[in-house]
């Protein structure tokens, strides 16, 4: 997600992450599976997302779910 890595600390380390998602989605798209691209952009917006409340110290949408690490 281009920008994304700037806009909230903490991105910097968790940046092979979206590179990963991004050339899946790139690859998906090149090679006609929609889906996967689909699932692929699903995964950076929720990585984005919970990114972003680590690093504010918010709970994240696993954390809401009841899936809390221990």
């Amino acid at each position: 997600m281009p920008g994304v890595t700037w806009a909230f600390g903490g991105f910097m380390r968790h940046d092979w992450v979206f590179d990963v998602l991004e050339d899946l989605k790139s690859y998906a798209l090149a090679n006609g599976l929609p889906a996967l691209a689909a699932k692929a952009d699903e995964a950076l917006q929720i990585a984005a997302i919970e990114i972003a409340a680590q690093s504010t110290g918010g709970d994240t949408p696993a954390d809401q779910r009841g899936f809390h690490q221990t």
